[in-house]
């Protein structure tokens, strides 16, 4: 099940995204559970996903972006 964790992820974050604690807290979890190429690869999603969610940005510096 490769990516497996990494696609339940991006689905967390596209469902929370309305509410930029959630959204943060979600990340964290994140950070926590995926391996390192897989947050290398939610990294570049996320630069794209947030590019028209400015309240989502400050998240961001969790991932050292």
């Amino acid at each position: 099940m490769a990516g497996g964790m990494l696609e339940y992820t991006k689905t967390v974050l596209q469902k929370v995204s309305f509410d930029a604690r959630l959204f943060r807290r979600e990340l964290e979890k994140a950070i926590n559970r995926l391996l390192p190429n897989e947050l290398e690869e939610l990294k570049q999603w996320l630069l794209h996903f947030v590019t028209d969610k400015p309240e989502l940005k400050p998240a961001l510096v969790y991932l050292s972006v």
